[in-house]
């Protein structure tokens, strides 16, 4: 059994959503890096020294866990703790529809173009956006790939536009051959 699982992808690739189901079958204890990322979520950012002394303590406090969402630029100090490394990758338009809907369910009439957070949701979307064609100074596909290539540990790609549960279970299979 991997212990140490970190998922991740682009913003709206669904890596929490895995994360949050594969801790419901798995023994093992989910934390997000949105929840050391931020300190008032999207608005502000937690100093990065901060941020690592507190999922080291979190990490330490579990033998099993899944740890979803990014760490590149920030957590490189955790590369070694990673049993497997899941990427999830969706094309551009799903994860852009599914970012629309969660901006409009987070935050209502406030993101239409009359409302007070509208501004702040567009930035948002065109930063999402750049994940397929931008180059490493942001959060791409480039920058991702030339991170997992330095990674010693195994790496699990789902690539495409799945259910969770098939995610979930191409997981579970993944596992179950990796003994």
């Amino acid at each position: 059994m991997k212990n140490k699982i970190h998922i991740m992808g682009a913003s709206g690739s669904g890596t929490s959503t895995l994360g949050k189901a594969l801790a419901e079958v798995l023994p093992h204890k989910i934390f997000d890096t949105d929840d050391y990322f931020w300190i008032s979520k999207f608005t502000e950012q937690r100093p990065i020294p901060d941020r690592i002394k507190m999922l080291k303590n979190d990490l330490s406090q579990s033998e099993q866990w899944i740890l979803s969402g990014a760490t590149v630029n920030w957590g490189d100090y955790f590369t070694s703790y990673f049993d497997l490394v899941i990427f999830l990758w969706v094309p551009s338009e799903i994860r852009l529809e599914r970012l629309q809907k969660r901006e409009i369910e987070r935050y209502g009439k406030e993101v239409l173009p009359d409302g007070d957070k509208h501004e702040q949701s567009q930035i948002f979307l065109e930063w999402a956006s750049l994940y397929d064609y931008a180059g490493p100074e942001v959060r791409s596909k480039v920058l991702h790939e030339q991170w997992m290539n330095e990674l010693s540990c195994p790496i699990l790609r789902i690539e495409g536009d799945y259910s969770v549960e098939e995610c979930v279970a191409m997981v579970k299979g993944y596992l179950s051959k990796s003994y």
